[in-house]
């Protein structure tokens, strides 16, 4: 689920299919499972949630027929245990081609405003999803060339049922197959950790005096990380029933500060984030920041996942960005004149460092991790 380079002909197609659709009842009484009181993710018109569909899309999502060769699924590069993610530093697609970016976490994908780590214009699961099915470059799923072939599996007994069930009167199509994968992936909702306990619910013994001393620190000015990371879902890019207003939750976090191309620094060439989109030079290393939910999982981090631990992490925003001393993308990211003004730095103690770490870990949402409900039956 990355960011594309170059023009995709079998996405634009796709696109234009997704916008002459067949209208759907608003009114299937799907229960989001979401605690009291807090708002529903906003969710297209023309695809209201059901449970026909999340089953549908969850079927589909485990499926490796769905890519060209057979060799991968969404699944593989977006695994439960890691959060939705995966454990490499950059996602390989079905062909074995690697990708620039890392593998974002699947979590409360319903609430974001924005996907992908650097696009400003992909705002629906509809959309962003047909980049992993048909781009050409780099190649995840591979479909494009092979839709005939690819179609046709889902012409099988059970999954005619199932569509059937999802959307009925409705011929199968690519366009059905998305809306279903988008409506398993907006399933995915985590709010159902230590800090959901302790924050929502009441019980005051749900976190340790650490965890409430780094939390402390969390959402102090001196280190700043709620800007970012804000809100009930820890990340900026954040919408839904009671939020519609983007709050542009692109950051440059001083990652990076190289002469690319010589003369010229910023960001490496291979990746400047949002510039390549805008084409606006002041969004040269901007990415979105990340939801911090189920954070400990989801390891490495960062848009390339250059960075392999949390504890990694904070030291880079303790130092107010990184210094690389040595290869190919070597350079001051701490001078970066692009930076966001709240990677300034910050002192730590070992004790508050490891507090703040405390803190990160009531994130995790061990049933978000390990449940059935998102799982394949057998």
């Amino acid at each position: 689920m990355n960011k594309y380079k170059g023009t995709v002909t079998a996405i634009a197609l796709s696109i234009l299919l997704l916008g002459c659709d067949v209208a759907e009842k608003k009114d299937n009484h799907y229960q989001w499972p979401i605690l009291d009181g807090f708002p529903k993710p906003q969710v297209p018109e023309n695809n209201p949630m059901s449970d026909e569909k999340v089953a549908l899309g969850k079927k589909i999502f485990f499926d490796k027929n769905l890519s060209a060769n057979q060799q991968q699924s969404c699944e593989s590069c977006h695994q439960q245990q890691f959060a939705f993610s995966e454990a490499l530093p950059v996602s390989v697609g079905s062909t074995g081609m690697s990708h620039r970016r890392n593998a974002p976490a699947l979590v409360n994908v319903a609430y974001n405003k924005t996907l992908t780590w650097a696009h400003d214009g992909i705002t629906t699961l509809e959309r962003q999803i047909l980049l992993p099915m048909f781009a050409e470059s780099p190649i995840e799923l591979g479909i494009a060339g092979h839709e005939k072939e690819v179609l046709a599996r889902f012409n099988s007994k059970e999954y005619t049922e199932l569509f059937a069930l999802a959307f009925p009167e409705q011929v199968l199509s690519f366009e059905l197959i998305v809306k279903a994968l988008a409506s398993y992936v907006r399933s995915l909702i985590s709010l159902n950790s230590p800090f959901d306990q302790y924050a929502y619910l009441g019980d005051d013994n749900a976190i340790s005096a650490s965890a409430i001393r780094g939390m402390n620190l969390f959402f102090s000015e001196r280190l700043e990380c709620h800007h970012c990371h804000g809100g009930f879902n820890f990340t900026q890019s954040t919408g839904h029933e009671q939020q519609l207003i983007d709050r542009r939750p692109f950051h440059n976090t001083g990652l990076y500060y190289v002469e690319n191309p010589p003369g010229k620094a910023g960001y490496p060439a291979i990746d400047i984030g949002l510039a390549e989109i805008s084409t606006i030079a002041k969004d040269n290393g901007r990415f979105r920041a990340p939801t911090l939910r189920n954070i400990r999982h989801s390891a490495p981090y960062m848009h390339d996942g250059s960075v392999a631990t949390l504890a990694e992490v904070i030291d880079i925003y303790a130092a107010g960005g990184r210094n690389i001393e040595h290869g190919l993308y070597q350079g001051d990211g701490r001078v970066n004149p692009l930076k966001s003004q709240f990677i300034k730095g910050f002192e730590l103690t070992s004790e508050e460092k490891q507090d703040l770490l405390a803190f990160l870990d009531t994130l995790t949402d061990e049933e978000f991790l390990t449940s059935s409900k998102h799982q394949l039956s057998e």
